[in-house]
């Protein structure tokens, strides 16, 4: 298994489309190198934002074949989750056959009302599956959509149980006492959905954020991580992630990432996301990507 531990701020990145709803590889490369040229220490790759669960799994190797052919593999972590032991079990074991740093696995979100139980035996298969690809998993915590929430007991003794698989987890729940609790089981990574969250690195013991807003304001949520007392600092990240996840998400970050390359075929989302309206787009228009671009500190 690799000894690479991620840390500091990950862009969750949006994966541009084609007009036939094929991911657009020479897009999502562009920006992919952009976000780590300008401040990201790592990406994830087709998580919520990258729209992971609206490919199938050819498409999604796809694209992680292109993001491990030229990108720092070292930096990168997959998301490789599904409803069904046998697409994710075959998803992460080609992210570890790719190099992939690590694998965030949601859990099987098709059943509610699922015991910790169930979900360590699920996961337990996992481990087990893929034994001989090793990667590092961290959980996917992100009850809004899964309507699943990882107990900090099962966080816990999938920790104790696995600790050469479970790293950490990804908490989208918003909830950060909740996400304060999880980085205290010892060696467990955890990285709140918001980079507003750096702000608490050193208090409640984060390993970084994982934001789907920072694929469009990288550089200001780099210079945060590095003074994460900066008042100034802080509030920027704060008007900016609130300005931007005031209008539907996915659609926004698309919107901004287009802004930013001054290209709209970025903007292009997959059913059942639809692209904002102008209006929304006008709640926005104030907020230029490119004011953020200033080289981290």
């Amino acid at each position: 298994m690799t000894s690479t531990r991620l840390k500091g701020v990950i862009a969750a990145i949006p994966t541009p489309v084609t007009p036939d709803g094929e991911p657009d590889l020479p897009r999502f490369l562009r920006h992919a190198h952009w976000l780590l040229e300008n401040g990201c220490d790592g990406l994830n790759v087709l998580g919520t934002t990258g729209e992971a669960n609206s490919f199938s799994a050819s498409q999604r190797k796809a694209v992680m074949s292109a993001a491990a052919g030229e990108l720092d593999r070292g930096r990168l972590m997959v998301g490789t989750g599904a409803p069904d032991l046998a697409t994710t079990i075959e998803l992460t074991r080609f992210a570890h056959d790719k190099g992939f740093a690590a694998a965030l696995i949601l859990p099987p979100y098709y059943y509610k009302g699922v015991s910790d139980e169930g979900l360590f035996r699920w996961f337990a298969t996992v481990v087990g599956k893929t034994a001989d690809a090793p990667i590092p998993i961290y959980l996917y915590n992100f009850p809004q959509m899964t309507g699943l929430k990882f107990s900090p007991a099962l966080a816990a003794r999938l920790r104790e149980s696995f600790p050469e698989r479970i790293a950490g987890a990804k908490d989208s729940s918003g909830d950060l006492a909740y996400a304060a609790e999880l980085a205290r089981i010892d060696g467990f990574d955890v990285f709140p959905s918001s980079e507003t969250a750096l702000a608490r690195v050193d208090e409640d013991g984060y390993a970084g954020c994982i934001s789907a807003t920072v694929s469009a304001t990288a550089p200001l949520a780099a210079r945060l991580w590095k003074a994460r007392s900066d008042a100034g600092l802080l509030k920027a990240a704060s008007d900016a992630r609130a300005a931007i996840s005031s209008v539907p998400l996915i659609p926004a970050v698309k919107h901004m990432v287009a802004r930013l390359h001054d290209d709209p075929e970025y903007e292009r989302l997959l059913p059942p996301h639809l692209p904002l309206s102008a209006a929304e787009k006008q709640t926005l228009a104030a907020l230029d990507p490119r004011s953020f671009t200033t080289a981290p500190a």
